[in-house]
């Protein structure tokens, strides 16, 4: 295959997702994008373009929300039909709300007032979610989205569809057990998160089956989990992008718990703070978590920027 050439195109499918709520189109679907040189999702101009490896085939749309709120959306690819029948989801349309009380804490009453249009997305992809935050364990965010882009980029294939520049789809989960040893350190990856990639990559099909069947965190993690490699830090990152939980909390996370405890107390905490900080909105806890985000609410760092170093001339 050449993977320079563009793909031959087509005529795309077309639908329009028209929802129900508030949507914050932007704000709910790029946060799956990983670094602004992700090669799977891209923005150029009001449309952004995603490119994902469906249960059916490559897929590529080109997504574009109208003054009337709805979002129009063009696929192209094996997978078109499945990637707009899962449009909805994408854009937060599985997101409950309902019993959620954001005026426990003035602070997320502000936020969510001022963001009515923030949702949950979903991919319902979970292994592309989980191979994702296996790469974000333990390093920098930089590091991580610079070994995404890398070996997406060598090992993914060309995204179908006449996207601004090329994009490309992650492996096939056989694809990601193959990377050789010698792709893993060029693109960056240290050795402990590389092998918990291939090793996922072995029960990729069936890990995927098992998470989507179950229905709550404790059961999704109990699967998750059970990869060696994969603790409860992966479990809730990959949760939050294929699944939307509501209620997942990345316990473990650097700089969450001191963000979670500045913003709520004005002072730091750990993690078992931040879950008893948490506690009052049991079933959105992700949801308080983004609105946070969303406020602009930032601790001040207190000691000098991390230069994380390259290892991989060695």
């Amino acid at each position: 295959m050449n993977r320079d050439a563009r793909p031959q195109h087509g005529v795309p499918l077309e639908t329009e997702y028209r929802p129900r709520h508030a949507l914050d189109f932007r704000r709910t679907v790029l946060f799956l994008r990983r670094g602004h040189n992700d090669p799977t999702m891209t923005v150029d101009g009001p449309v952004v373009w995603r490119a994902s490896r469906t249960p059916y085939g490559l897929a590529t749309l080109a997504l574009r929300q109208s003054s009337a709120g709805g979002v129009r959306a063009a696929a192209w690819g094996a997978g078109s039909e499945w990637a707009l029948t899962q449009l909805p989801a994408l854009c937060g349309a599985d997101d409950d709300v309902d019993e959620f009380d954001a005026s426990l804490h003035p602070l997320i009453a502000h936020a969510h007032h001022q963001n009515p249009g923030l949702r949950l997305a979903r991919t319902d992809i979970v292994f592309d979610a989980l191979a994702c935050a296996i790469f974000e364990q333990k390093v920098t965010a930089m590091q991580a989205f610079g070994a995404w882009r890398r070996i997406v980029t060598w090992f993914g294939e060309r995204a179908p569809g006449p996207t601004p520049h090329p994009m490309f789809a992650p492996p096939t989960i056989e694809g990601w057990r193959h990377i050789p040893s010698w792709a893993w350190h060029r693109a960056g990856l240290e050795p402990p998160q590389s092998r918990t990639v291939v090793e996922a990559a072995r029960r990729g099909d069936s890990l995927a089956r098992a998470s989507a069947a179950v229905h709550t965190g404790s059961e999704r993690d109990r699967v998750l989990t059970s990869v060696r490699g994969v603790g409860l830090w992966t479990a809730a990152e990959t949760r939050i992008r294929s699944l939307g939980d509501a209620d997942a909390v990345s316990v473990g996370d650097y700089h969450l718990a001191h963000e979670v405890g500045n913003a709520l107390t004005g002072s730091r905490t750990d993690d078992d703070g931040m879950l008893e900080l948490l506690a009052p909105w049991t079933g959105h806890r992700q949801r308080v978590i983004r609105l946070i985000g969303a406020s602009g609410m930032r601790e001040q760092r207190r000691g000098p920027k991390l230069h994380p170093e390259d290892h991989r001339a060695r």
